[in-house]
């Protein structure tokens, strides 16, 4: 008969449970590591008999101790149905994931009127995937990433797998479009979009030293980069409100890139001279 611990990671294997419980799960020794290190309160840790069998192992399973989280051994066969990797490291987590806010999107400089950049995910499908973007967002010095309807659940196993411990530490707020629209409005977010038939991004880049003209004082407060579904692109409603669409020059025969790492791409021009 299966434990309250197992009955509750089964049920947070689907997006409803853990949006209405308020809680995750984590799979993995780095990532539970990454999850204790950040402060996160943890509700409960399954394990497998191999996971002590290692000296990292081991030290992962007294360091929860020392945090009082209960702690339940699984035998083999019951920890390989409630996990959801293929090779397993012996380790599933119930935690309780930071709630960001908007409030904790802070640009560089202060307030709405500082530098700085975000990045907005529009219904990218794939959780690898969006994990990966969040990861790419953190590493990069993103203010934080808005995820929008139709986007993978950023708590998810694999997206939080994918984020490498960025989701800690880095804000990840859903919205809704009026609230998206609202938002960037009220911070005067300039939004650059993701797009194929957009202009190419050298020449979308304000130059070295420019503010003095119309693009220059477009540019100088925070910017919004958005990025969309992985077939569909970005949706026409948020195409209309962006200030620019943007392509990433390719070479002759390449159709396209991944959404991470034209995520990466733009972020890291746009932040450079910010």
């Amino acid at each position: 008969m299966a434990s309250n611990l197992q009955s509750t990671v089964r049920d947070l294997q689907r997006r409803k449970a853990r949006g209405r419980r308020g809680l995750a799960l984590m799979e993995g020794v780095r990532l539970v590591e990454d999850a204790l290190a950040a402060g996160l309160r943890f509700r409960g840790a399954v394990v497998a008999p191999d996971l002590e069998r290692t000296a990292r192992g081991t030290a992962l399973v007294a360091e929860l101790g020392r945090h009082a989280v209960p702690v339940e051994q699984a035998t083999a066969r019951v920890f390989a149905s409630l996990a959801d990797t293929e090779t397993p490291q012996g380790i599933i987590a119930v935690v309780e994931p930071r709630a960001w806010t908007l409030a904790d999107i802070a640009w560089s400089g202060g307030g709405g009127g500082g530098a700085g950049a975000a990045l907005v995910i529009d219904a990218v499908q794939d959780p690898g995937n969006v994990g990966t973007l969040i990861r790419t967002a953190h590493a990069l010095g993103a203010a934080g990433t808005i995820a929008l309807r139709g986007t993978a659940d950023p708590l998810s196993p694999k997206a939080l797998r994918a984020a490498m411990g960025a989701t800690f530490r880095h804000p990840v707020v859903p919205l809704d479009d009026p609230r998206f629209i609202a938002w960037t409005r009220q911070h005067g977010v300039t939004l650059w979009a993701a797009a194929a038939d957009g202009i190419p991004l050298h020449r979308a880049l304000p130059l070295a030293g420019a503010g003095k003209g119309e693009a220059g004082r477009a540019d100088e407060g925070p910017i919004a980069v958005i990025v969309g579904n992985e077939g569909a692109g970005i949706r026409p409603q948020l195409n209309a409100v962006a200030a620019k669409r943007v392509a990433i020059p390719l070479a002759h025969g390449a159709e396209s890139l991944n959404v991470a790492v034209a995520a990466g791409i733009l972020l890291y021009e746009v932040l450079r001279g910010r």
